[in-house]
């Protein structure tokens, strides 16, 4: 067995744990100040005004998608001026996907955008039938989140088992978004080689990380092992690593092995570059399957 890689390469730093603690600290000790409340130190927190703000707060990030839809315009936009992208729209408002691509081989690209890949969210998406390919986009906006945790439960503990259990074919995957390359995500791909971020008009952003999914679905008994696509048979994903400098070493290649044991259907996922291993999980059993 080889020894294991991350399988995204950055991570959550102890820097960044500790300033959001730090804020975090400075932000509850100064709030009885803030604002024109006019109540003294006790009656703030008596109140329960500062703990209403917080989930209001919290509900307004969960629920706003502007950050998200002006970063992923940017980027399309950026596509389609170097003629990577023939045309595309927005079409979350009435569809259950988000966006649809034209490409210039004819085919279209149907995208799921998502935030953090560890939330219940992750499960819901469908594969509309005119698309040729499908793929889910991670925009994770929370900087404390761990990309590693988040990247390990939406491929295994999330898509894997939906792909199997629902039998709903996703081509790739990228995660990858504005925060990407900041001080509160830094970027490996980009030290000591800062020259490798694109400018964008709004952004300066790292390569993507983008991984490969089956080109089947994952049967334990007619299709068990099925082999993993080829970015360069994936028009978008190809034309995305082209536009912003990744690697042929930096594209991952998801393996989804099916088995029965006993009653149960289990999957083991294996993360690759090209045909060298550097993780894969425990067989898994998928609670859902009958």
């Amino acid at each position: 067995m080889p020894k294991e890689k991350a399988i995204i390469p950055c991570e959550l730093s102890d820097e960044t744990k500790k300033t959001i603690v730090d804020y975090t600290k400075s932000l509850k000790q100064n709030a009885p100040f803030v604002g024109d409340h006019g109540l003294s130190e006790d009656e703030f927190w008596r109140s329960g005004l500062f703990h209403s703000a917080i989930e209001k707060l919290r509900g307004t990030q969960a629920a706003t998608m502007e950050g998200k839809r002006a970063f992923v315009k940017e980027v399309l936009d950026f596509l389609k001026e170097k003629s990577l992208v023939k045309d595309w729209r927005f079409t979350g408002s009435g569809e259950r996907h988000d966006y649809t691509i034209q490409m210039p081989d004819g085919k279209t690209t149907i995208i799921e955008t998502k935030g953090c890949l560890d939330g219940n969210n992750t499960n819901i998406f469908e594969r509309p039938a005119n698309a040729d390919n499908f793929i889910i986009w991670s925009l994770c906006q929370n900087p404390g989140a761990d990309p590693r945790k988040n990247a390990w439960s939406g491929i295994h503990t999330r898509l894997s088992a939906e792909i199997i259990g629902r039998r709903v074919l996703v081509d790739g995957l990228i995660i990858w978004d504005m925060i990407c390359g900041t001080k509160g995500r830094p970027c490996p791909k980009l030290h000591p080689n800062k020259d490798r971020a694109t400018k964008l008009p709004s952004y300066s952003v790292p390569p993507p990380c983008i991984y490969l999914f089956p080109r089947t679905l994952p049967d334990p008994r007619n299709n068990p092992n099925p082999s993993v696509w080829n970015i360069k048979d994936l028009s978008f994903l190809n034309g995305l690593a082209k536009a912003f400098g990744c690697k042929k070493s930096e594209i991952n290649h998801i393996a989804i092995e099916t088995r029965m044991n006993g009653s149960e259907v289990e999957r083991k996922t294996r993360f690759m570059h090209d045909e060298t291993l550097f993780h894969e999980s425990q067989w898994t059993a998928i609670k859902r399957a009958r």
